[in-house]
């Protein structure tokens, strides 16, 4: 669980219409700390220049910071001089090492560009003033050589993409006795005769595409190495979207080709304009990062046009990385799930049971779960629960049914019915929200309440349901807040993919009807929530914020999963913090096979001595009981709204 924040003065380094060599764009910056100031290396590319050819060329240029944000006195700092670098200077990685700069950058010495004319040099400076020598390394096709800041077991250690561009490009390690080893041509050709022995591999997919970004920087974890990412980057069988994504992985401080923790998908995807429009669309390119305390700041390369940056707590994202830390900032699945499933002698719920809402009242969890029979009616269940897992009741017959027209089946057999209860206590009535769907007409939201007393004493009196969303709107998913605003009830629900709310000025049948959608959260192109978002379970007050989970779905492969999201307490349309990485996702059968695949569903939760419960339908056919510590869930939010 961890959040990430794009500084707010992005870009950090534009082109600059006055500087030929810089004209056209500055992107993949690399920092480096020398005394009070941060020093940035970066490429430039050119005005163009129609009596070359190429038209453009690409130089190193350097900048200067106080802060590592603000930029100034950019000038050129290594430019093509040699035979092996004639056609550019690119996309430079900085390390400070026994007393030296050594600045790897990528050498063209081929136009038109091919991979055997791609490759590696290195310059060294003492003191990033000038360049004392400049040595051409790979004999073969390489980039994104870096070197780590000391050695391992008394070795120098350098990680690059080998044979980048005749892919499937490699993520290699070499490890040398001393620096000039790295220019000898004998070195390398004994490297390549053994480089299936040096080679790390953190892609998730054999579609995906891997390269080196930012230098290590070494922690008490392991050697964190932030790198891109690119998924689908080769021709998958369902033709998927490429996406440019910003990952890490940890290494073994001792066995930096150990890997010890990663990832689970993007930290960062294009998003943002300056991302998704410029010289190469589309792209984001981590190539440096800088740790200061708890923060890591990221430096990337947007759309191959300018120089961004984004924060995220440290801490947060590698205890989400490490394979000691990460299960405790992930939900964790109850070992007897699912709780609830289907009971084919009950008609009215044989073919499936889930979404269930929950509360907690008496000491027991109570929770109304959604039944599904096998002519496609929903109606609602009931089971009691001591622990927070173990049912110790459940009834034979629903506790709610569907009564009202509008949510009277119109079509034989087609779906209809009461769907997806959320449970909402103000004072001493019970609130439930449900989607009401007739077969035909869109689905609405409906609203009816019972008294916490009837309700302890299984006495199903609900007050008659009553709709509160328009007619013409496919909109659910929806729940009230447990408090009354100085602008009214406040309420949750869903319009198309976005996450909306309203305020209520009453909660009488005539009144209430909802009449706004204010944009809480929508869907974030590229990530794993990209398709759509909609509410979890109604949202838990906390001291720092009300904490809402939401579903998110995918473009690519159409899976659910759980992220989170602070709202302002006083007013809770005001996001403060979004989580950057889903928080539960499908794992185990009964979530991944069902009546629908790929789905973890929540509408209830719980906090019970520290813990947060999480109720979930499983694959729409069961019920499953997830946990996590809400102090952790908070103070990662917390830690990316100070990120602001």
């Amino acid at each position: 669980m961890f959040v990430v924040k794009r500084t707010a003065d992005n870009p950090i380094l534009i082109p600059n219409k006055d500087h030929y060599f810089e004209e056209f764009a500055t992107f993949n910056m690399c920092p480096v700390v020398k005394g009070k100031n941060v020093y940035g290396l970066y490429r430039a590319i050119s005005a163009s220049d129609s009596m070359r050819t190429p038209h453009q060329s690409s130089v190193i240029g350097i900048a200067e910071s106080h802060d590592g944000i603000h930029f100034k006195n950019q000038k050129p700092f290594i430019i093509p001089e040699k035979e092996w670098e004639q056609f550019g200077c690119e996309d430079p990685r900085v390390t400070y090492f026994e007393g030296k700069y050594y600045i790897f950058y990528t050498a063209i010495s081929k136009y038109p560009m091919g991979p055997e004319g791609i490759k590696v040099a290195v310059a060294v400076s003492k003191d990033l003033k000038k360049i004392d020598e400049k040595h051409f390394v790979t004999p073969f096709n390489a980039k994104a050589m870096t070197l780590f800041p000391e050695r391992i077991n008394g070795k120098i250690v350098v990680i690059f993409s080998a044979h980048t561009d005749s892919p499937p490009a490699k993520m290699a390690f070499a490890y040398l006795d001393k620096i000039e080893e790295l220019w000898s041509p004998v070195f390398w050709e004994k490297w390549s005769e053994h480089i299936n022995e040096n080679l790390i591999d953190p892609r998730r997919d054999i579609y995906d595409h891997v390269e080196v970004g930012a230098p290590p920087i070494k922690t008490k974890y392991g050697w964190l190495l932030v790198y891109s990412h690119i998924q689908n980057y080769f021709r998958t069988p369902e033709n998927l979207k490429t996406i440019f994504g910003i990952e890490a992985v940890l290494l073994d401080l001792k066995e930096p080709q150990k890997i010890i923790g990663k990832t689970k998908g993007p930290m960062l995807v294009p998003e943002e304009a300056y991302e998704l429009s410029g010289y190469i669309s589309n792209v984001v390119f981590p190539s440096g990062a800088l740790l200061k305390k708890d923060i890591l700041t990221v430096y990337y390369g947007a759309a191959d046009t300018t120089v961004c940056a984004f924060k995220v707590h440290f801490v947060d994202l590698v205890h989400s990385m490490h394979k000691d830390h990460t299960e405790r900032f992930h939900f964790k699945r109850f070992l007897g799930n699912p709780i609830i499933a289907p009971i084919s002698e009950h008609t009215w719920e044989n073919l499936a049971t889930f979404n269930p809402a929950a509360i907690r009242l008496g000491g027991s969890t109570h929770i109304l779960y959604r039944a599904f029979s096998k002519d496609n009616t929903s109606t609602i269940g009931y089971a009691r629960l001591e622990n927070g897992t173990d049912v110790v009741e459940r009834l034979n017959e629903p506790v709610y049914v569907p009564k009202e027209d509008f949510e009277i089946k119109k079509i034989e057999n087609a779906n209809s019915g009461c769907e997806d209860p959320r449970l909402t206590k103000i004072g001493n009535t019970i609130y439930m929200c449900y989607t009401a769907f007739d077969s035909y007409g869109p689905p609405r939201v409906a609203i009816t309440s019972i008294s916490t007393k009837d309700f302890l004493a299984h006495k199903w009196n609900w007050e008659k349901p009553f709709l509160i969303t328009p007619r013409e709107l496919d909109d659910k998913d929806t729940c009230l807040f447990p408090e009354k605003f100085p602008d009214g009830y406040f309420i949750l629900h869903r319009v198309g993919s976005e996450i909306c709310g309203d305020y209520l000025s009453s909660l009488d049948p005539y009144a209430a009807m909802v009449q706004k959608c204010i944009r809480i959260i929508g869907p974030r192109e590229n990530m794993w929530d990209s398709a759509k978002v909609g509410i979890a379970a109604p949202p838990i007050r906390t001291k720092k914020g009300w904490l809402l989970l939401y579903h998110g779905v995918s473009k690519s492969h159409k899976t659910y999963r759980i992220g989170a999201v602070l709202l302002d307490l006083k007013d809770p349309a005001i996001v403060l913090a979004r989580g950057t990485e889903p928080i539960f996702e499908p794992v185990e059968d009964y979530e991944k096979i069902g009546i629908v695949n790929n789905v973890v569903f929540p509408c209830g939760m719980t906090v019970e001595s520290g813990l947060l419960y999480i109720y979930y339908g499983g694959g729409d056919r069961v019920v499953g009981v997830a946990t996590m510590e809400l102090e952790v869930i908070i103070e990662a939010l917390v830690h990316g709204v100070k990120l602001s």
